[in-house]
């Protein structure tokens, strides 16, 4: 991997949570045990990150801690995971299945009492927005989420929130996005280090 030097957003997705199997967005679950055995790697190549953020979420909190010890973690409730209201808990088999919906239809479906995915890049926007002027200021800004988050951060990247769907995104995960004027640019996606 490059080094890490330009402004930029270095989104990593939480450390394998202890999740049962079920999906598990705004649940507040611990990462697995042993999820952060493998840690170094990732935790070398961010040593170039000015600044951390987190969501809240404990899997985050605690995923942001293995890989800065030490360091001033930044906690930002826009930085959740979607909201999958009723759908919360469930297992696959348990989930509706929605057919040969479009990406498009898709991100904008959202579950009964939860929030859809364009509703999520419309909460996470300002966040990440933020964040991206902090990048340009100081230097590159780690990004220790959700999966949501990452393809809310690509579907800023891409203009497009049906594609950012596209994605699969691995738990402790890298995705790099440049920081430009008024936008992102992709370096990489789920770099596994």
């Amino acid at each position: 991997m490059t080094p890490i030097t330009t402004p930029e957003l270095v989104l990593v997705r939480h450390a394998p949570a202890q999740t049962d199997g079920r999906l598990c967005g705004r649940r507040d679950v611990a990462v697995r045990k042993g999820g952060l055995a493998s840690v170094g790697g990732i935790a070398a190549a961010l040593r170039f990150c000015t600044q951390v953020a987190t969501s809240p979420a404990l899997r985050c909190r605690q995923t942001a801690e293995a890989l800065f010890p030490g360091r001033a973690l930044h906690q930002d409730a826009l930085l959740w995971e979607q909201d999958f209201g009723a759908h919360e808990g469930l297992s696959p088999a348990d989930l509706p299945d929605l057919g040969q919906m479009t990406r498009a239809k898709l991100a904008t479906l959202a579950p009964p009492g939860g929030e859809s995915f364009a509703d999520m890049v419309d909460r996470v926007s300002p966040a990440l927005h933020d964040l991206a002027r902090r990048a340009v200021a100081k230097g590159p800004v780690a990004v220790i989420a959700h999966a949501g988050t990452v393809r809310a951060a690509l579907a800023l990247a891409l203009d497009d929130l049906g594609a950012a769907l596209a994605f699969e995104v691995a738990p402790l995960s890298v995705t790099r996005l440049r920081c430009l004027p008024g936008g992102f640019s992709v370096i990489c996606v789920n770099a596994v280090i």
